[in-house]
């Protein structure tokens, strides 16, 4: 890990509010103050809805986990091989007690998981994707290609949340103070509520506010966006990962 510090150092951290701790703490670890401002809420899905969808899906050869929240909300609704998109997906399946048959070694997306060997031959398998309420479609695309049959499980809903004026105010206030100095967007749907929900004085600092994010769509995103403005590429999406491209 890098030996620089945070010190004098704002982060905005926009994870939703069951995953922004662990963040929050190693960005104060480091000497840092962290300032939660959470973009997306998580809700889970009625079980009796999901139990519902899952009576008329087929049993699956392979169970894809997307993300933490895909783990935290869906790993009871495993069957077959388990997959995981990235390493941080894994730890979270092992930790709920799962065990973890196919993961990248490297890469946490849709395309590093398609190269693993386990979905070469897919060809008249179901392979289930347990997700939220929507997301990208190139993995089911991609696998779909292959031949295989394809069903979505969706476990949770990302929501927008809702800031009362108040609490943009103060947001606001502490912008200006210079008390934020970078911003940590883990996915274009954070960037786009970011940007929704901002104050109109702090979406205009956007540009010039350096953004940290572990993956280079969100990087690309915020460059279309906000030419110009200075996106920081992580080594990953672990906090180690976040705390020292924000040291950089």
């Amino acid at each position: 890990m890098s030996e620089h510090t945070l010190d004098g150092v704002g982060v905005l951290v926009t994870r939703p509010r069951q995953q922004a701790g662990e963040l929050a703490e190693a960005i104060e670890a480091r000497g840092g103050t962290a300032i939660l401002f959470p973009v997306i809420d998580i809700h889970a899905r009625d079980p009796v809805d999901v139990e519902a969808d899952l009576d008329v899906l087929g049993d699956p050869a392979i169970t894809v986990f997307v993300s933490r929240n895909a783990v935290e909300h869906g790993l009871s609704y495993a069957g077959g091989q388990i997959a995981a998109i990235g390493q941080t997906t894994a730890e979270a399946i092992r930790q709920g007690g799962g065990h973890v048959d196919i993961c990248p070694a490297t890469g946490f997306d849709s395309e590093h998981l398609l190269k693993e060997a386990a979905f070469d031959d897919v060809a008249g398998k179901t392979i289930r994707v347990v997700r939220g309420n929507d997301g990208r479609e190139h993995l089911a695309d991609a696998l779909s290609k292959r031949g295989a049959n394809v069903e979505y499980l969706s476990t949770y809903e990302r929501k927008r949340p809702h800031y009362t004026a108040a609490e943009l105010s103060a947001l606001e206030q502490r912008w200006q103070a210079g008390d934020i100095t970078v911003a940590v967007v883990m996915s274009i749907q954070s960037l786009e509520n970011l940007g929704a929900l901002l104050p109109e004085w702090c979406r205009e600092q956007l540009p010039l506010t350096p953004l940290v994010t572990p993956a280079a769509r969100v990087l690309q995103e915020a460059l279309k966006h906000y030419p110009g403005c200075p996106a920081i590429l992580a080594a990953g999406p672990r906090n180690n990962d976040i705390v020292d491209a924000i040291a950089r």
